[in-house]
């Protein structure tokens, strides 16, 4: 019996809550190769029965390519997936709002946002605890 080759992939890493949830939530998609030419790389789009293609060359060259015709970015190996950044804790945030004051030498705006940034989380956390 013949041994199968192994099928090749290439990679799309979609934050999938970018419209409606907090963003980092991220997925990694695996689109198989169908064809390789000189030019191009031959792809099914989420495994549809439609096939893409991206520029070889490019591709080979950057590690990754922007698909015009998806509006993504595909990759040859998986990509790093993004730490998702922790969420400053109530005495930080506090103490952020202090140190943007503009009796300490921050400005108005910035004191703004960071006060409205305390409240946001001084909300979440009572709403939680409720």
């Amino acid at each position: 019996m013949a041994d199968l080759a192994p099928t090749e992939y290439l990679y799309e890493l979609r934050d999938v809550n970018w419209d409606d949830g907090p963003l980092g939530n991220y997925q990694l998609y695996a689109h198989p190769i169908t064809r390789k030419t000189a030019r191009r790389i031959y792809f099914t789009y989420l495994n549809q029965s439609r096939t893409s293609f991206v520029d070889r060359q490019k591709i080979e060259a950057d590690g990754e390519v922007y698909h015009g015709y998806t509006l993504r970015r595909l990759h040859l190996a998986p990509p790093e997936i993004p730490d998702r950044p922790k969420r400053a804790s109530l005495p930080e945030l506090k103490q952020q709002m202090a140190d943007a004051h503009p009796d300490r030498g921050g400005t108005d705006e910035a004191f703004i946002a960071a006060r409205q940034r305390y409240k946001t989380a001084k909300a979440r956390q009572d709403g939680a605890s409720s």
